[in-house]
């Protein structure tokens, strides 16, 4: 069986993307700078909107996948898809980025594709609307024990905690990994994920992963305070390595008692969609390849920085070149 230096299992998505004004969001009632879940009937509407629609694979943890196998990572993807245009479409866009979309689309299956109508504000805000479709009925039938047995790292998306098959899924292959002598870590995915699922996320931090990567307002969350170092130290009692991006305030890792903090070189985004997805993707290409935590957020920070470069949650140039041109592989 193939081992893959890194594994990701979450929502395969197909994110729709367009530009558009305040006026328009407060027009659609569309809450700005969040991912709000959605019915088939609002997302239908919603797709109608969009003008100059970009399409594209997408899924936070997808899309961290891709952004490591387009540096070079040996990566796969676990995630559901229906056998249907949007689903097709998903698949074939995986492997052509070069990472291995495990499933085949579902025959006959319950609900349509995943996808998440993403518009982008003039100050670069994206505000995300998902209707989740056929991913969200992620199971164990859909995750194969020999893929999760033969990961070097397997990323999960604290999305599949929104339904119980899905947590037992997440469950099985985070110990799948580790009984193969893996490394597994969680992507929290917003506040409002930890807030549904505070508990479960805690227990399974403690007991079932090795790291847990998350934003300033995510780490917060996990105990309830607006104390930023508070919250820093209560995850790293419970975690042997906590990454905490802190937007244009740079990054703090927690690594077995050693704290490190680097700063990000702030530019002004022209789309943030996906900042935190390819930060993840240059931090995991970082340890699968050996490189100390410093230059992991370091080469994190540079895959953040070129994604918010443009429109799209992806990387849209040769990232490899920009890490060699700061000397960082």
């Amino acid at each position: 069986m193939k081992t893959y230096q890194l594994v990701g299992i979450g929502n395969a998505v197909v994110d729709v993307i367009s530009t558009c004004d305040d006026d328009f969001l407060e027009m659609m009632d569309i809450e700005k700078g969040i991912m709000q879940l959605i019915e088939r009937d609002r997302a239908e509407l919603l797709y109608a909107s969009m003008e100059n629609r970009i399409q594209a694979p997408g899924g936070s943890v997808a899309n961290t996948i891709a952004g490591a196998g387009a540096l070079g990572l040996d990566a796969a993807f676990i995630g559901r898809v229906h056998d249907d245009r949007l689903g097709h479409f998903y698949a074939d866009a995986m492997n052509e980025d070069g990472v291995d979309f495990v499933n085949p689309p579902v025959p006959d299956g319950e609900l349509p594709t995943s996808r998440s109508m993403i518009f982008v504000s003039p100050d670069g805000e994206r505000s995300m609307n998902t209707y989740l479709g056929i991913s969200s009925e992620l199971s164990s039938a859909d995750v194969p024990s020999e893929v999760a047995g033969n990961a070097q790292i397997m990323f999960l998306e604290g999305y599949l905690f929104d339904k119980d098959k899905g947590k037992t899924a997440f469950l099985e292959a985070a110990r799948d990994c580790r009984n193969g002598g893996g490394k597994t870590g969680i992507a929290i995915s917003d506040p409002f994920c930890v807030e549904r699922h505070r508990a479960d996320f805690l227990l399974l931090i403690e007991h079932e992963l090795d790291f847990v990567i998350g934003n300033e307002a995510e780490i917060k969350s996990l105990f309830e305070t607006d104390d930023l170092e508070q919250a820093l130290r209560r995850t790293a009692a419970i975690c042997p390595l906590v990454v905490c991006t802190r937007s244009g305030d740079g990054v703090t890792v927690l690594h077995d008692g050693i704290r490190i903090d680097v700063p990000v070189e702030k530019v002004v985004p022209v789309d943030a969609t996906g900042a935190g997805d390819q930060f993840a993707a240059g931090f995991l290409f970082g340890m699968a390849t050996g490189r100390d935590m410093e230059t992991c957020a370091r080469i994190g920070n540079v895959c953040a920085r070129e994604v918010i470069s443009h429109i799209g949650p992806r990387p849209d140039t040769n990232v490899l070149e920009l890490l060699r041109e700061e000397g960082l592989v």
